[in-house]
């Protein structure tokens, strides 16, 4: 895509994130649903954290080995011939990302900046906070990482951003299932913080170190 369409990408994104305000919603969950866009993710992850495509690249619906280095070769060589740089996070969209991705970070960007938290799932997920995160750091006070991805790219793009999944059970999703398995845990850990007796309230002794 062009620079212009990568941004025009991006403020879709935040257009849907001002109707998300506008209806009063106070947490988002994000997800995907594409072909081929494990590809774009490992390629955005492997330039903006300087990794090798085989260290982020997986096998995505479920590739067999030909496939796979196919796909590995393919990152490769969309990185040497596009050359993005890895300094302008809009060069990178560009060049080795996709519309889903910019689609995703302009939300994020959107989501932080009305101070909306966004719940993450999945590799494609995972890479586009990366890239936003990348034009605006301050937003990752507000992105929440639902699951470990199954993907190879997903652990190293969460350490990046600075995010532990509050599950890890294999999950293969980025659909947005994964950030809705994630709401009942926030609503039973808010249920808890709020509504849970303290040991002052309940007369226990606070705990004493022994030697």
């Amino acid at each position: 895509m062009t620079r212009e369409q990568a941004v025009e990408a991006m403020e879709a994104g935040i257009w849907t994130a001002e109707r998300f305000q506008e209806m009063g919603i106070r947490l988002a969950g994000s997800g995907e649903m594409g072909i081929g866009n494990t590809t774009t993710s490992s390629a955005v992850i492997s330039v903006l954290l300087n990794l090798p495509p085989e260290k982020v690249t997986g096998r995505g619906a479920g590739l067999d080995t030909p496939g796979y280095q196919r796909k590995v070769c393919a990152v490769r060589e969309g990185i040497r011939l596009r050359q993005p740089d890895p300094a302008d996070p809009l060069d990178v969209l560009s060049k080795v990302g996709g519309f889903d991705i910019g689609g995703l970070a302009g939300f994020y960007i959107g989501c932080g900046a009305l101070e909306i938290p966004v719940i993450l799932d999945g590799l494609i997920c995972c890479s586009a906070a990366l890239l936003a995160v990348k034009l605006c750091p301050q937003l990752g006070d507000y992105l929440l990482a639902s699951h470990a991805p199954a993907e190879p790219g997903g652990n190293p793009a969460l350490t990046a951003l600075g995010l532990k999944p509050a599950i890890s059970a294999g999950l293969c999703l980025g659909e947005g299932t994964g950030a809705a398995a994630l709401l009942p845990l926030l609503d039973m850990a808010s249920k808890v913080y709020c509504s849970m007796s303290s040991f002052e309230e309940i007369n226990v002794e606070q705990y004493q170190h022994l030697i």
